[in-house]
């Protein structure tokens, strides 16, 4: 059987659905995921689930803090990330998939070792979060040759059977970078990256490695939106075209990044890798829409602020 590594270019596209935003996205979203099988470009799908957890957490009395981002995970509450991504939350995402045409099947990281992980270096601060450190790949590639789209949990585990709450944007850069997607779209509740404040706020439309790493540095991005540019980085480095992270609330939306039309944010590794929109004249409005795309291609509207997790 032909495998991934034989064959990465033929699943071109991997998409990150941030738990922010789940709840509020359209059934126009999981048409668009169903018409990209449909056209051949079968979609690896993977989830989180960061604001279903922590109510559940909290009517369960088990408090729970974040550090840079990342979940703090003892057993206590990796039973609760593992039932709620697992569980309701995959379930619910094949359910909606499937109603919009395209059979699908969900997994999470921990089936046929898709993700294997190990702590991360931060372990003594995070607990159980682990580090992707090899993925199955031609266990998605059965899935695919099968006709069925996959939808991953990030719960990973290593060889030893220890489980670990993954990162929902490592898990995809991960995967995005093994199987040499050519983009990673991230749908998050924001259109995009943000820079600037208050009148001056406004959406990158292209942004580089260089940059990124900088606007960490100076506190331009932080919280929940650090694991996700790191995460994009590794997809990056890992061979992956280019990263856009979108507004998965707005219908369109990610149709226009599948087809690689200007919206949100496209993270890419230089300078040289898609300024040509911008100096054609192609600029993102203050809510991250450009103006090629305002009439209806797929618009991103208003968000929340890029501070806080957005798992």
């Amino acid at each position: 059987m032909e495998t991934m590594a034989d064959s990465p270019k033929r699943w071109s596209i991997v998409v990150k659905c941030g738990g922010n935003a789940l709840a509020e996205m359209p059934t126009a979203f999981f048409e668009e995921l169903a018409r990209l099988h449909a056209e051949g470009r079968t979609p690896i799908v993977v989830h989180g689930g960061g604001p279903m957890i922590s109510s559940l957490l909290d009517r369960l009395g088990v408090k729970t803090e974040f550090v840079d981002g990342l979940r703090k995970t003892d057993e206590a509450t990796l039973d609760v990330v593992e039932m709620v991504l697992c569980g309701s939350i995959n379930k619910d995402l094949v359910r909606r998939l499937q109603l919009a045409g395209a059979p699908a099947v969900g997994l999470s990281g921990s089936d046929g070792l898709l993700l294997e992980a190990r702590p991360v270096a931060a372990a003594d601060r995070v607990g159980l979060v682990g580090e992707v450190v090899a993925v199955n790949a031609d266990l998605l590639c059965g899935i695919v040759a099968l006709g069925f789209v996959p939808v991953v949990a990030p719960v990973g585990a290593d060889r030893e059977g220890r489980r670990y709450n993954v990162n929902a944007d490592a898990a995809a850069g991960a995967i995005a970078a093994r199987l040499g997607a050519e983009r990673l779209v991230m749908a998050t509740d924001v259109p995009g990256i943000y820079r600037g404040s208050g009148a001056d706020r406004r959406v990158l439309p292209i942004v580089t490695e260089e940059e990124i790493e900088a606007m960490i540095a100076s506190g331009d991005i932080t919280g929940g939106m650090i694991p996700k540019v790191r995460a994009a980085l590794e997809g990056l480095r890992g061979g992956v075209a280019e990263v856009v992270v979108v507004d998965g609330r707005s219908a369109g939306a990610l149709a226009a990044a599948a087809a690689g039309e200007p919206i949100g944010t496209r993270i890419v590794r230089t300078a040289g890798a898609g300024r040509a929109e911008i100096a054609a004249g192609v600029q993102a409005d203050a809510q991250g829409v450009p103006t090629s795309a305002a009439s209806g291609k797929g618009g991103a509207g208003g968000g929340s602020a890029d501070g806080r997790n957005v798992g």
